[in-house]
């Protein structure tokens, strides 16, 4: 056995943070599916040649939806999409985050869960954040499905690029948060999948709030410079 001065085994390399898992044959579940967010993360998960299926309460609802963003799209009801899905997006409204994790709980258990809900109030001042009880979306996720393996990424993505069918690239960032590398470096993985998109590790669910919390700013920056505006992370 190779040892250093000290006695002590010599240490593993660091693990290269770009080295990310093939992904590319996993199902990509969509709760909220029918949504604009859900519906343009479907659209482009699908048109990078994931398998996708969209879930909404209503399977019929999914299934029109789905038949319009064409690209081999299912459309079903959530629970059947959490059951037939490897990772499931939750891009439902925030007052319907707790009431949709908690029916789902038994067909999310084992799966990877990734969290793009943003609790946002709206007054005549603009957009603000919200704080949940549990600290975040993420966290009141990671409460609900103790059984699930639960992120947060997909937070800074505006609807209307990710749905225009003539803009090849979307040009931003995603943050990814979690609790195991394992899992974060295949949200990333995922991320990378549409073109111009790059998955960057942003912490531990712990720091959920603030990353949610900045979409309230984004909004603001859209209606002052009539944008569609993204993040970008510098020197990474």
């Amino acid at each position: 056995m190779t040892t250093n001065d000290s006695g002590s085994a010599a240490k593993p390399p660091a693990k290269d943070p770009w080295d990310l898992p093939d992904v590319s044959g996993l199902t990509v579940g969509v709760l909220g599916g029918t949504g604009p967010q859900g519906r343009g993360l479907a659209y482009r998960f699908a048109r990078a040649g994931q398998k996708v299926i969209i879930g909404s309460r209503a399977a019929d609802r999914a299934q029109t939806a789905a038949d319009e963003l064409g690209h081999g799209i299912e459309g079903a009801d959530n629970a059947e999409c959490a059951r037939r899905s490897d990772v499931v997006i939750v891009a439902v409204p925030w007052d319907g985050h707790a009431k949709t994790l908690e029916s789902l709980r038994d067909e999310l258990t084992g799966k990877l869960v990734i969290d793009c809900v943003n609790p946002l109030g709206f007054d005549k001042k603009g957009a603000y954040a919200l704080k949940p009880e549990e600290g975040s979306a993420a966290e009141q996720a990671a409460a609900l499905l103790p059984e699930s393996r639960v992120t947060a990424a997909f937070h800074h993505l505006s609807a209307v690029l990710l749905q225009d069918e003539a803009i090849e690239e979307i040009d931003t960032d995603v943050l990814v948060l979690g609790e195991a590398r394992a899992d974060t470096d295949l949200v990333q993985a995922l991320a990378g999948r549409i073109p111009g998109m790059r998955g960057i590790f942003a912490g531990r669910l712990r720091n959920a709030h603030q990353v949610e919390s900045l979409v309230a700013n984004l909004i603001s920056v859209n209606r002052r410079y009539k944008a569609h505006a993204g993040l970008r992370t510098t020197d990474v």
